[in-house]
């Protein structure tokens, strides 16, 4: 009796006008914004790989003193394949950051490298995600808000019961019936994205991906189901199929398209925080001015009269030469920076400068470390905690939670960003590592090239991996145990008021 339920509420289900305009509006969807999502990531793909190219010759072009690093080395995070299917923050995100021992480089260092075009924009937004976010949680409801309803004013819901067959049967037959239809759109749009990946033949998918992606389809049916129940249970509390579909288009409004966006734009509008921006600026400013004092000290205590080195130490050529104590404020031409020579009637001095620089450059380092943990208290404080808060609120809704699941599952969410900051932060101190072997900052390479070029044959390269699958994993198993959680007391609820209601 229970199979037969199952195969009678599924042809129901399927022989449907409303199975078959979902079916076709979800696979027109799906299979369009793929189609511009694929050119619009062949398109930040090409953009990446430009962006990596100039960066390195530009960086060869203008570094020929060590100095000349400083914000010269500039990383690239490249483009989430996963993001066709989460967007996420991978595009709004800035995927360019500048590397140099002066600063240590966050969240608020980035700009993008790609000129993005306003018309893909539009259509980019709309990812698979929320294809299924809106119009497949919309499918779950009107599947379900004539389940009980419906029958009960049909009659076949008495008729049923008649034949000793139990609800709580009866309330199972139609959730699996109702589940196995959802899926199958589900399940036939992310096999028709996957051809069109082939088809392009732009993106490769790792095995860490394809388990994203069944990561990514299991949240979507727990998310679809905890939708159907919500209908479910409105069907079993009413006793009219209007009333029913009436109350299940509200609380679909108010869950996937109200409630998030009015939460968002609340807390944006209530989070005001100038105060701590300007802690902040003051505790960096004394930092600096404390290196200041330092540098300034060695300067008056050095043997050489005067405090300024630059006064003693000329450049060869007739264009103004950069300030000894701070080489890195300007930026030449490949052709200017070999005609930094120094003047042979300045050639005893080179003792003093040298250890100017071996002086003053590590404790500009750790400055900028001290700055750097300032910075990122602010940022923590100011928008990562404001975020947090934005998203604890949006937990209310089922959509928001599958929306954030996703994201975890293709790696766009802010730890996967953040994973490529620690990464570009590794880097730095790799540089950093680099200077201290090569003892750059005691070398007359560090401000002229009389002795020749630097040569960055040696200079360790920047790579960058997404972040773990597991971590992803471990991000996302919190809301989704929450959408588990919710499907359980849904069902539980529905049984307990449809096992006591008179048909």
């Amino acid at each position: 009796m229970f199979l037969t339920l199952i195969r009678r509420e599924l042809l129901a289900n399927l022989i449907t006008f409303r199975f078959l305009v979902a079916m076709v509006v979800t696979l027109s969807l799906v299979v369009a914004n793929t189609v511009v999502l694929i050119a619009d990531y062949e398109r930040r793909l090409t953009s990446y790989d430009t962006a990596v190219t100039e960066h390195h010759q530009r960086f060869l072009r203008r570094t020929s003193t060590y100095s000349q690093v400083e914000g010269a080395i500039r990383v690239d995070r490249p483009p989430n394949p996963l993001s066709i299917f989460n967007a996420g923050l991978d595009r709004r995100l800035g995927n360019s950051i500048a590397i140099g021992h002066t600063l240590v480089p966050t969240l608020w260092d980035t700009r993008s490298h790609s000129a993005d075009n306003p018309f893909l924009n539009l259509f980019s937004s709309v990812d698979l995600v929320l294809i299924f976010q809106v119009i497949l949680s919309l499918l779950a409801l009107l599947f379900a808000h004539d389940a009980i309803a419906g029958e009960r004013e049909a009659g076949t819901l008495r008729l049923m019961l008649t034949n000793a067959v139990s609800r709580s049967v009866i309330l199972l037959a139609k959730y699996i019936s109702a589940l196995a239809c959802l899926t199958l759109p589900v399940v036939m749009s992310l096999l028709l994205a996957l051809i069109l990946f082939s088809v392009s033949g732009s993106i490769s998918l790792t095995g860490d991906d394809w388990f994203r992606i069944g990561g990514i389809l299991l949240t979507s049916i727990i998310y679809l189901s905890a939708f159907y129940l919500i209908g479910l249970l409105i069907s079993a509390s009413t006793r009219r199929t209007a009333t029913a579909l009436m109350v299940s288009m509200v609380i679909w409004s108010t869950l996937v398209l109200i409630y998030p966006s009015l939460t968002v734009f609340t807390v944006n509008r209530f989070w005001q925080t100038p105060s701590q921006l300007e802690s902040s600026y003051h505790e960096i400013e004394q930092i600096w001015e404390s290196f200041e004092r330092e540098r300034m000290d060695f300067l008056r205590n050095d043997a050489i009269e005067g405090e300024d080195l630059n006064t003693n130490i000329l450049y060869s050529g007739s264009w103004e030469a950069p300030h000894i104590s701070d080489p890195t404020t300007l930026r030449y031409s490949k052709a200017e920076i070999r005609r930094l020579r120094i003047k042979p009637e300045a050639e005893p001095l080179m003792p003093h400068v040298k250890a100017y620089f071996q002086f003053s450059e590590p404790r500009r380092i750790r400055a900028a470390e001290r700055t750097w943990q300032i910075r990122q208290k602010a940022l923590n404080h100011i928008y990562v905690r404001k975020a947090n808060v934005a998203k604890n609120l949006m937990r209310f809704s089922p959509a928001a939670m599958y929306d954030f699941a996703t994201e975890a599952w293709a790696g766009t969410d802010f730890h996967g960003i953040e994973n490529f900051i620690t990464t570009v932060q590794r880097y730095r101190q790799t540089i950093i590592d680099y200077f201290y072997d090569k003892k750059a900052f005691s070398s007359r390479k560090w401000f002229s090239v009389d002795q020749g070029e630097v040569d960055w044959s040696d200079l360790p390269r920047f790579s960058y991996r997404r972040r773990d699958i597991w971590k992803g994993m471990q991000h996302a198993s919190g809301d989704i145990a929450c959408l588990l959680l919710i499907n359980v007391v849904l069902f539980m609820t529905t049984f307990l008021i449809f096992v006591r209601q008179e048909v």
